[in-house]
């Protein structure tokens, strides 16, 4: 039975937490208790727990992992309808693994998610792929790996997909095998939860609720401090908010770690209308 006592982490521990030790579950349903204060992580532990208890039999019964992995990818995608969100890919429920979870509905990194921990807890070691685009899942085999797409139904990918797929996000340019390799090492745990909470403040930005951007800008740069984009990002947030002291100084702080950056010209120029004037540089 899972443990009813199933709890959270602090996000005051993570930042020190080494990668291997960051709880990716866990973590993903501290990043929905932000917006769902009520949300009851035991709940979900169970859900998970009882998709992963009733494939138990059959999948051990079964000696390659690559069938295993089917028979996981049939139940959550066939029978459960765990599915890829077509209609309303920018919803933000779609991020948010409570909500992932009770409408079987999400985007591929939250889909991702309940594949890789439903796998885990039945001895597979599914593995994120942080692919430019969208999010892949890989499992080691005999023969190198597993590539599949939890946004559509677990399904494999074949080398010239992958190749297609990587080549549109590469400027045009076809991936020889060395950078496809590269592309598909498996994703740090931190990158992951890094890459939730930026597709939440992308959405949140562009809806111009930035109380909620300057929220998962916060988040990141608890989870990763070095994350200098979040830092810009949470400025800029504030700025909207009308919290002016924190929009000069993470602006400023923005510049100091990133002088030569693309977009420094137009940051100082809001630093300027900030009544700052132009920030002196350490």
């Amino acid at each position: 039975m899972p443990d009813t006592r199933f709890t959270l982490p602090s996000w005051n521990t993570l930042a020190g937490l080494a990668d291997a030790d960051l709880p990716l579950f866990a973590t993903a349903l501290l990043i929905a208790r932000d917006e769902y204060p009520e949300l009851d992580p035991a709940c979900c532990d169970r859900l998970l727990q009882a998709h992963a208890d009733h494939l138990r039999t059959e999948v051990s019964a079964i000696g390659e992992w690559p069938l295993k992995v089917a028979a996981i990818n049939h139940h959550l995608f066939n029978e459960l309808g765990y599915s890829g969100d077509h209609d309303a890919y920018y919803d933000p429920r779609n991020s948010y693994l409570n909500e992932v979870v009770a409408r079987r509905l999400g985007n591929p990194i939250s889909l991702a998610l309940v594949q890789m921990e439903v796998s885990r807890r039945l001895g597979l070691p599914l593995e994120g792929i942080s692919f430019p685009g969208h999010f892949l899942v890989r499992l080691p085999v005999e023969e190198g790996v597993l590539v599949m797409d939890p946004f559509n139904g677990g399904r494999p990918l074949g080398v010239d997909e992958l190749r297609e797929r990587a080549r549109s996000n590469l400027g045009g340019r076809t991936p020889d095998d060395q950078i496809l390799a590269r592309i598909l090492d498996p994703a740090p745990h931190r990158a992951i939860l890094v890459r939730i909470l930026r597709n939440l403040h992308g959405v949140y930005a562009e809806a111009g609720q930035w109380d909620r951007a300057a929220r998962s800008a916060d988040r990141i740069l608890t989870l990763a401090p070095r994350q200098n984009d979040a830092l810009r990002d949470r400025g800029m947030a504030y700025l909207h908010l009308g919290h002016d002291a924190g929009a000069r100084s993470d602006l400023a702080g923005y510049l100091q770690r990133e002088p030569d950056a693309d977009d420094a010209t137009q940051v100082r120029d809001r630093l300027v209308g900030l009544g700052s004037g132009r920030p002196r540089l350490h």
